[in-house]
């Protein structure tokens, strides 16, 4: 008799409440319906990480309902390219009327071009979140792609894309068919990640690695912030611009570090706006405003403001550019400050007549140029060369505190100047343009 009450004192008190604690353990990671070896698909809150383990949500949240690639197809580790089933997923996503993520688990996906097109239907601020926790590779033959692009993403607002994942371009499997050293009218190789008409948006963690042409392009785009990215390429790598921005507006890029072949960041034209804080950059050829007015009517540059990066080895440090013959536009209001040259070639360099043999000057108008708190090491005797047009001289060039020393003590730093006015304040190394060199 007193066995069996025992044996009813468990059963009526501790074992339900071991069930409870059982049941709850599985809703909260993730429940029976999805088991621990069937990767996640739409309405899984967590996503499949190496083992097929279910790992939380964490830096980069996957938020609201969640559409894994390997639901829709996607098969890791096959040469086939996975654009397809990729797209399947981006669409139901886009189409999700409510929060939704696009989840690459980790594995290695090949994709050929890549269109990811909005509108989409979730609530802003956050339309869609795509984490890319695996990596991306590039089919690497020019001629799977039709436009300047390999993976694009057009017309969303409120678009974040972020992961611990990697874009491979592929670029060592066609840098070989860029001529545009010896052809001014090239066409350029497509660029990995391009973003068109994308708004309110916000790009981080991720790692862009050997583009074919640009690792990142940003056009006709509005309130995006790039954070936290890292961009690499070889030195001798053509064209690999780390990123183009051009025709839009307040586009920031913080806290990155850029190594490629070509500019760390190219600035074009309609770039209103610009923010570059904390860069570090190199290798390369620096940061460039330009190439402006290689092209008819185009539109002005206005509001670049680059401060707190270190270049190093870098061909130039800041340079804006332009191209001789170039019709009437301008570049204006820029503030360049608090940056490190570290054995930089040209720290600060206005060319007003880059790439081309034209006689006819440039007409692209500079001025409200700021230049402040710029020290470093210069690899070239000329650290400061402001060369402007004959056809539209710079105006309203500041240069205040700038501090910069040969690489090689016995090199003598010098500064250049020619259809320019500037004003000097501060501390000056290299020594100021005699004032009969400014005008």
């Amino acid at each position: 008799m007193t066995i069996s009450r025992k044996a009813s004192i468990v059963t009526s008190g501790i074992l339900p409440l071991v069930l409870c604690l059982v049941l709850f353990s599985f809703q909260f990671n993730g429940g029976l319906a999805q088991g621990h070896n069937k990767p996640p698909g739409p309405g899984d809150a967590l996503y499949a990480g190496p083992g097929g383990r279910h790992k939380p949500r964490g830096a980069g949240l996957a938020l609201g309902t969640v559409f894994n690639v390997l639901q829709f197809g996607a098969r890791p580790g096959v040469k086939e390219p996975q654009s397809q089933p990729f797209v399947r997923t981006w669409r139901a996503a886009c189409d999700f009327n409510g929060l939704a993520s696009v989840v690459v688990p980790p594995g290695l996906f090949t994709l050929a071009e890549t269109v990811f097109q909005g509108p989409c239907k979730g609530p802003p601020p956050t339309t869609v979140t795509v984490q890319i926790h695996g990596n991306l590779k590039a089919v690497g033959d020019p001629s799977e792609y039709s436009d300047k692009y390999w993976i694009s993403f057009e017309h969303v607002n409120g678009l974040v894309l972020s992961g611990s994942g990697t874009i491979d371009g592929s670029g060592p499997d066609v840098w070989k068919y860029n001529d545009c050293q010896s052809n001014s009218d090239c066409a350029f190789l497509p660029s990995s990640l391009y973003l068109n008409d994308v708004q309110n948006s916000k790009i981080e963690g991720l790692r862009l690695l050997n583009s074919m042409g640009f690792h990142m392009h940003i056009s006709n785009s509005v309130a995006v912030s790039v954070v936290g990215v890292h961009i690499n390429a070889p030195p001798e790598s053509p064209n690999t611009d780390g990123m183009h921005i051009s025709r839009s507006s307040k586009i920031k890029v913080l806290k990155s570090n850029i190594g490629t072949g070509d500019d760390c960041i190219s600035i074009g034209q309609g770039a209103v706006d610009v923010t570059v804080i904390k860069v570090t950059c190199g290798p390369g050829h620096g940061i460039s405003v330009g190439i402006l007015g290689k092209l008819p009517n185009e539109q002005d540059v206005n509001g670049v403001t680059v401060k707190n990066c270190t270049l190093i080895g870098t061909e130039n440090g800041i340079r804006i550019k332009t191209w001789p013959g170039a019709g009437p536009s301008k570049a204006l209001g820029m503030h360049f400050s608090d940056l490190v040259m570290d054995n930089v070639g040209n720290p600060i360099i206005i060319d007003q007549n880059y790439g081309s043999n034209s006689s006819n000057p440039s007409l692209v108008k500079i001025s409200n140029i700021t230049y402040e708190d710029i020290k470093g090491t210069s690899t070239t005797p000329v650290a400061v060369s402001l060369s402007c047009s004959a056809g539209a001289p710079c105006d309203n060039l500041k240069l205040n505190n700038i501090n910069l020393h040969p690489k090689i003590n016995t090199m003598k730093l010098t500064a250049a100047c020619t259809n320019a006015k500037v004003a000097y304040m501060g501390a000056q190394f290299p020594p100021p343009c005699p004032p009969s060199l400014q005008n």
